[in-house]
């Protein structure tokens, strides 16, 4: 490892551990209005591409109901995420299981966000290299926009944070990239400006519109 990747990595201990230590009430409160308002189960875990692609097991806060078709098929995104599920996105909240990933090593707090296995080959060779750094709880893109950008965009701002990997001065982004998340949580859940993609309840997938 680089001496920038120790850095980088007793920061997000160090950061991750106060931020479980300081947040568990609030961690607390959160499972149990899960559990009495959606039941169980109460955290929902998804399989995502970690660094070099790696299957990463992350979790966050269940935010839709069970809802299911006549055919047994679960309902649109829109009709199964209930005004609870919205705050809970809009705050964010639904997020804090993920440092349990920064403490194991599959996650840093600075990051490309971690995007479903499917979307791997469907990158161009320029949007792969957020594969070359391990995923986050927040990144470039998110404080430009998060899922109020398009993908090319968002996948253009995710390119040029690995780009600046080794620089002297990354450091410095990732502590710019802290501080304007923690704005942009209260902004987003005043606003709920940037939790979905544009037309949808939650974020269209990626089917590969590549960059020219």
């Amino acid at each position: 490892m680089t001496t920038g990747s120790i850095v980088k990595r007793g920061g997000d201990l160090l950061l991750a551990t106060a931020g479980l230590v300081l947040l568990s009430p609030l961690f607390a409160a959160v499972w149990l209005a899960v559990r009495i308002v959606l039941g169980t189960p109460v955290f929902h875990a998804d399989t995502r591409a970690g660094r070099n692609a790696r299957p990463i097991r992350i979790l966050k806060f269940r935010s839709m109901r069970e809802a299911f078709d006549g055919a047994g098929r679960p309902l649109p995104d829109a009709e199964r995420l209930g005004g609870f599920g919205r705050w809970l996105r809009r705050s964010s909240l639904d997020e804090l299981p993920q440092l349990l990933s920064v403490l194991a090593g599959d996650m840093s707090l600075v990051g490309p966000r971690p995007l479903p296995l499917a979307y791997v080959p469907r990158y161009s060779p320029r949007q792969a290299t957020r594969l070359e750094v391990l995923p986050g709880l927040t990144g470039w893109a998110q404080i430009h926009g998060r899922n109020r950008l398009g993908w090319s965009e968002r996948l253009e701002y995710d390119a040029r944070y690995v780009e600046m990997r080794g620089r002297w001065y990354w450091p410095l982004i990732d502590l710019w990239i802290v501080a304007c998340t923690a704005v942009l949580v209260v902004w987003q859940a005043a606003t709920g400006r940037g939790i979905s993609g544009p037309g949808s309840a939650t974020m269209e997938e990626f089917r590969g519109e590549f960059l020219p």
